[in-house]
């Protein structure tokens, strides 16, 4: 999902929700956080972005996790959209989705190496953007997952006050493939509804590379309908862990 400290760059086309994005490839996220002392770099150095009259490039797409404390994370984020084509008046490029969170497991569970459901909560404030959505808004969600030998699943409900003081609903869905294998398929499908605002369904499908505990690559597509509209995407990228200093 859904899902760190230190901002970057895009989304905004016709494309996702504002929602807090922070578990690649996916929008929503996983019950778990970044080990204290440890920064978790989650990078799409490039993504394509396409819908019936609009085609853009994320080149990158950023999201730094930072373990303050034990079981708490700070979170920052951000996608720089560059507009291949599309109207005339559309501004390019553009920073978008950003905003900075903080997340905490509730209850350490299967992603923790215990047993039972791991539940998280993540809560932030929604940045401005560069030359797309202005002012503030606000974010809290919670995170539900539970991992078996044969499976792994997300879910993720959120609401959100958006940048245009709107009332937003967030709901997803992730499921993965058996975390033992080196390359495991995913999949993803949210709902978001903006109410006075835009309505959209999004379904995505894909992998992922774990190389070490450490680097892990991912590839997506993504196909999704806003407000009447189809959209594509196309991601790859990456996630790095490494620790900025060591917890004793």
């Amino acid at each position: 999902m859904k899902r760190s400290a230190a901002a970057l760059l895009p989304l905004s086309l016709v494309c996702v929700s504002s929602t807090a994005f922070a578990y690649r490839p996916f929008d929503s996220t996983d019950a778990d956080v970044a080990e204290p002392g440890k920064i978790e770099l989650e990078l799409g150095p490039v993504g394509y972005i396409w819908s019936h009259d609009t085609r853009g490039l994320f080149a990158p797409s950023a999201i730094l996790n930072y373990g303050f404390v034990a079981n708490w994370e700070l979170v920052l984020q951000g996608r720089h959209l560059i507009i291949l084509e599309g109207p005339p008046d559309e501004l390019s490029p553009k920073l978008i989705e950003t905003g900075v969170f903080v997340k905490g497991v509730i209850r350490s569970g299967s992603l923790q190496g215990a047993s039972g459901l791991s539940i998280a909560t993540e809560n932030g404030v929604l940045l401005p953007t560069i030359n797309d959505e202005p002012g503030v808004g606000l974010s809290s969600g919670w995170i539900f997952s539970q991992r078996w030998s044969a499976a792994t699943v997300h879910f993720n409900a959120q609401v959100e006050l958006s940048r245009a003081h709107n009332l937003d609903l967030f709901g997803g869905i992730i499921l993965e493939g058996p975390y033992s294998w080196p390359v495991r398929p995913v999949s993803e499908v949210w709902v978001d509804k903006e109410f006075e605002g835009s309505r959209q369904f999004s379904a995505l499908a894909g992998a992922i590379w774990r190389v070490s505990e450490q680097l892990a690559f991912d590839a997506a597509i993504r196909g999704a309908r806003k407000d009447g509209v189809n959209i594509g995407e196309f991601r790859v990228g990456l996630t790095w862990g490494f620790a900025l200093f060591e917890v004793q």
